[in-house]
This record gives C-alpha cells, sequence and structure tokens, in this order.
C-alpha cells in the first residue's frame, strides 16, 4: 500500500470508528432516518445484487440509477418487488446544467417539460414518487430576478403533471464555489422562495447538506425553518464529499435535528459521496449512525 492510499484508509478507519463511538454513546429515543442510497455509490452492482446488499444492512430506498438505459431500467423493474426497498427518486432532467431542459430559460421550457414526461413513465414503472430536478445553469446576460421568475412559471406548468401522476419535483440545491460554477439555485433562502412562488405540494427542495454547507452552513437552523419546503435529503461531508466523519459536519446532531421535527418530514436522507471505507462497511456505520432509537437489550 502507498503512503496516499494508507492515509485515505487511516483516515476513513478512524472516521468510522469516530462515528460508530458517537453513534452508541448518543442514542436518544427517537426513530431514524429513513435512509436511502444514490445508486452510483454501489460500485457497478447488478440491480439484485445491490438490492439484496442493501436489503441485509436495513436500508429503506435507493435512488438515481441510470432510467434512460434500458437494460437498467429493466433490470430494477425486474427484481425490485423481490426486496422490501423502496425506489426513493430517479432525476428529471438530463445532467446538473440541464442542457436544453432546465429551468431558468423560457426557451428551455418545453424541452423540460418533455423530460418531465419521460421521467414520469419510468418513475411509473418502478413506483418512484420524487423526482430530481436540476434548475440548470445561469443565463448570462438575463438578470437573476427574470430567471427566477421564469423556473416559478416552468415549475408552475409542471405542477398539474406531477400532481396527476402523484410524484414530487424535488429541486436541488447545489453549490457553485467547488463543484457547479454557474449554477442557478446555490442558496436556501432563494430556494425557499422558489417553492413559495410556486405553492404546489408537489414541488419540494432537495437540501443536499454538503452543498448547503460549502455555500452558507447554519444547516440545523436552515433546516428547522425550511423543514415543510424539503422533499429529500443528500449526505456528504466536507471538504471532499466523503462519508460523515471524514470532515466538518456534525452528522449525529444534524440527523438528530430532522428525527426531532417528528411528523414535519416522512421522507428519506441518501447517501451520495465518494467512500473511502469499503462498501459494506459504509453501508453498515451509516445504518447506525442514522438509527436514533436505543437497541434492545
Amino acid at each position: 500500500m502507498d503512503r496516499r492510499s494508507f492515509l485515505a484508509a487511516s483516515c476513513s478507519s478512524l472516521a468510522v470508528a469516530r462515528l460508530a463511538t458517537s453513534a452508541q454513546a448518543n442514542s436518544p429515543d427517537e426513530k431514524g432516518l429513513r435512509l436511502s442510497i444514490t445508486w452510483g455509490m454501489m460500485r457497478g452492482m447488478p440491480a439484485g445484487e445491490g438490492l439484496a446488499l442493501l436489503a441485509r444492512h436495513g436500508y429503506d430506498a435507493y435512488e438515481m440509477f441510470e432510467w434512460r438505459n434500458p437494460a437498467e431500467l429493466a433490470s430494477f423493474v425486474a427484481e425490485k418487488r423481490k426486496y422490501p426497498l423502496t425506489c426513493a427518486c430517479l432525476v428529471a432532467n438530463k445532467g446538473v446544467e440541464a442542457r436544453g431542459c432546465g429551468l431558468v430559460n423560457p426557451r428551455e421550457r418545453e424541452g423540460f417539460i418533455q423530460e418531465l414526461s419521460l421521467s414520469l413513465e419510468a418513475a411509473q414503472k418502478v413506483d418512484a414518487k420524487r423526482l430530481v430536478v436540476l434548475t440548470g445553469n445561469e443565463v448570462g446576460g438575463m438578470p437573476r430576478s427574470q430567471q427566477m421568475t421564469n423556473a416559478v412559471t416552468t415549475l408552475r406548468a409542471a405542477a398539474p403533471i406531477l400532481e396527476k401522476h402523484g410524484v414530487t419535483a424535488i429541486v436541488e440545491i447545489l453549490n457553485t464555489y467547488v463543484d457547479h460554477a454557474g449554477y442557478f439555485l446555490y442558496y436556501v433562502r432563494d430556494g425557499a422562495e422558489l417553492i413559495d412562488r410556486v405553492g404546489s405540494p408537489n414541488v419540494k427542495l432537495l437540501f443536499d447538506i454538503y452543498h448547503a454547507q460549502i455555500m452558507e452552513g447554519n444547516l440545523i437552523s436552515n433546516i428547522r425553518a425550511n423543514i415543510d419546503r424539503i422533499g429529500h435529503f443528500h449526505i456528504g461531508d466536507v471538504p471532499g464529499r466523503h462519508e460523515p466523519g471524514t470532515g466538518e459536519i456534525n452528522y449525529r446532531n444534524v440527523f438528530k435535528a430532522i428525527a426531532d421535527l417528528g411528523d414535519r418530514y416522512r421522507g428519506y436522507a441518501a447517501l451520495e459521496y465518494g467512500a473511502l471505507a469499503p462498501l459494506e462497511e459504509n453501508l453498515s456505520v451509516m445504518r447506525e449512525l442514522t438509527t436514533l432509537a436505543p437497541k434492545p437489550q
């Protein structure tokens, strides 16, 4: 093992040990979070093998596999009924930049509605009730206020379609400092404005904890203030977007703050990071970290 690999493994092992100790030492009476995982973390596993692994570790859901690949979609359709797992969400439009199908450029509105319709067909096949929506990048030369209005108009056009299918669009906030320069929706306050102006129960926010920490921090207060606008969480530590315990976020406190909100949030929290530890080790530690009820004696 070279020096870099040794340091990465050591860092991850220390993080896992610290999180496991924290989970055992701080076990309040709250129910655990419903835990999902983005399929990219499954490292190319076939659907059946991956779903079986998640079921063994007590996961509740999976998400964001490549439904545009007909063979991959068919494999999930065939395997999903064998396991007690939900498909938490799929991605509606293409890529972070959402070229030709974003929200902020009115010329792309028709393209967005087309992508939404296609993703709804896929969602129906795997019983997914949420669709991740990316705003796309800012339009040069157009005021942000106008771009916000364009995004509101596009989502209002989509809302009746979503309501008809019983599906919720979850619009993602991303950071522009490290990963996604030029992306339109990067502050929680702007996400809150967007959701309020659309005014549909079928349009909510995807609160990615990693991105929010980079842009503004203040995670627990932001979550508490906006929980009724939030339809989904993504998990990753800062810096580096690795597993909780490798960076600066106290995830145990964040998870407890979400659980303390009780029935105001009944959605999922999904792993989305580049794991340093082996996959099964990550799955086990994260399930323990997010299970806040004490274990039976």
